[in-house]
């Protein structure tokens, strides 16, 4: 049974209401509501699409890192105006600094760029803020059942201290939607499909209703869960057609795709479809390593996850995380030593926000250096988001997103978890 060959729905009249919908469910409507003045009615259109503007700010005294060249500059100075790095540099370089402006001192403490989670699952407002307080100031979505991600994304642009700059999912193409078929009334049609999201005719519908609604990116699936003990992750669910199918229909509109993964001949199967970003990929193989490079694929293992099912309660999923842990990491050391690009992600789900910082740790316990390590989750993750010109980097005209922490990184990278100070778009974001 397929679904009915219609155009694509328009988002022109109904994405105001999913937005709607989707901030209620993220808890965003009463956030936003206090961020700006009430508008009249011939410019509120106008005002809600219009960013809001970001904080100016000067950060003064401590060691700045630049991950893309792993230089330190003592004595640093990084000036935000509007959200915006000015200047960033040692305090002879940068000169004399704007007066008025707030300062923080990071006097014997490190600087950074913010950190860049590429696989996160944000519900809520109170998850947003979470994660920028742990470190992570850009994100892209890992999918939502009712698109909060979406709603997420528009709070961090009207109020971008209570939430990362995020690239949104929307939702799951996955076989079985569940109670995600109620997310948008273009879904319904699915409802009746005897097995499931499997056709040529319902994936695209899937990816065009995503897309239809803002989605900046499709998140799919080759393998089931291994979160689930009654799943089996090495159980393939789309084959490579289908899969060609989810990434053709995600081009059509210059959208990439990240899947989940973890068989060998699924994660080929993916990458070999055209995706943009292969996803855990416990058990990804060199034939398809060295296809992922030739490519630029790149791989978000997840590493955090996969260390959490280690330490479950249920039997099941501590061995199966015990199992895949140790192979994880030698994927991911086999893929940096090819060349294939790194992004770090935790996967955080389920109202608990993992520290970006702790990827970062397992990225380096894996064989990564400390600095490449970094790497993954500031200029490797930014390029993957398409904000290598925004985010990654403390430089003239980057995002004024900042991290101070209190020890030296590239000796102990523990210390990325633990952020003395947070900084999103030149607000210095105030502690829970």
């Amino acid at each position: 049974m397929c679904v009915e060959n219609t155009p694509p729905p328009s988002g022109r009249l109904t994405r105001r209401g999913v937005l709607a919908g989707a901030a209620a469910l993220a808890g965003t409507s009463a956030v936003l509501a206090g961020t700006a003045p009430a508008a009249s009615a011939s410019s509120g259109a106008r005002r809600r699409e219009a960013p809001g503007r970001g904080g100016d700010l000067v950060v003064e005294g401590g060691r700045l890192l630049d991950p893309a060249t792993g230089e330190v500059t003592e004595d640093a100075v990084v000036v935000i105006a509007g959200g915006v790095v000015r200047a960033a540099g040692s305090r002879g370089r940068v000169g004399r600094v704007p007066g008025g402006v707030p300062v923080l001192r990071a006097h014997g403490q490190w600087i950074l760029p913010g950190l860049v989670d590429a696989h996160i699952h944000l519900n809520t407002a109170a998850e947003a803020r979470d994660a920028v307080l742990k470190g992570a100031t850009s994100a892209r979505s890992g999918s939502t059942n009712f698109y909060q991600d979406i709603a997420v994304r528009e709070l961090a642009r009207q109020a971008p201290e209570q939430a990362p700059r995020l690239r949104a999912a929307g939702v799951f193409v996955t076989p079985d939607l569940g109670d995600t078929i109620l997310a948008d009334p273009d879904l319904a049609p699915l409802a009746r499909l005897r097995d499931g999201v499997r056709s040529a005719e319902a994936l695209r519908r899937v990816v065009e209703v995503n897309l239809a609604r803002g989605a900046d990116t499709i998140k799919t699936r080759v393998n089931e869960r291994a979160g689930l003990p009654e799943q089996d992750p090495l159980v393939q669910v789309y084959d490579h057609e289908q899969l060609s199918t989810i990434v053709a229909a995600a081009r059509r509109r210059g959208k990439g795709v990240l899947c989940h993964s973890y068989s060998e001949k699924g994660c080929h199967d993916a990458v070999t479809a055209g995706i943009r970003s292969l996803e855990h990929g416990a058990f990804v193989g060199e034939r398809t390593l060295h296809e992922m490079r030739r490519r630029g694929t790149y791989f978000t293992p997840t590493l955090t996850a996969i260390a959490g099912l280690a330490e479950s309660s249920d039997p099941v999923l501590a061995e199966r995380g015990r199992t895949y842990l140790p192979v994880l990491k030698r994927a991911v050391l086999a893929a940096h030593e090819l060349g294939v690009p790194l992004a770090a992600g935790t996967d955080s789900s389920g109202g608990t926000v993992d520290p970006i910082g702790r990827e970062v740790e397992l990225m380096h316990a894996a064989g990564l250096s400390a600095l490449d390590a970094i790497r993954t989750a500031t200029t490797g993750a930014a390029k993957l988001l398409g904000l290598d010109s925004t985010a990654g980097r403390l430089a003239r005209g980057s995002a004024g997103d900042v991290l101070v922490v209190d020890g030296d990184p590239l000796a102990d990278l523990g210390v990325l978890s633990r952020p003395a100070r947070v900084v999103r778009a030149g607000f210095a974001v105030p502690a829970a």
